[in-house]
């Protein structure tokens, strides 16, 4: 399920990243979703929402870092 926006997205997200990181979680996520529909693009059993979750965290640990302040900081 893509997400329309930023205020779509699970609590998990919107509480803990600043607002840029969420842009780059939902444009990942959204990307994956479409490019991983085929269950022969995944790997192993995952399913297609897993996975899109994968790539989403992916691209945020890419551009931003966790403090030891516990909160997500841009790299």
């Amino acid at each position: 399920m893509p997400y329309k926006s930023t205020r779509d997205l699970p609590g998990s997200v919107r509480d803990n990243l600043p607002e840029h990181a969420q842009q780059i979680f939902k444009e990942a996520f959204n990307s994956a979703w479409d490019e991983y529909a085929s269950p022969d693009k995944r790997r192993g059993d995952e399913s297609r929402e897993e996975v899109s979750f994968k790539v989403a965290w992916s691209a945020v640990k890419n551009e931003y870092e966790k403090g030891k302040d516990d909160k997500w900081h841009a790299k």
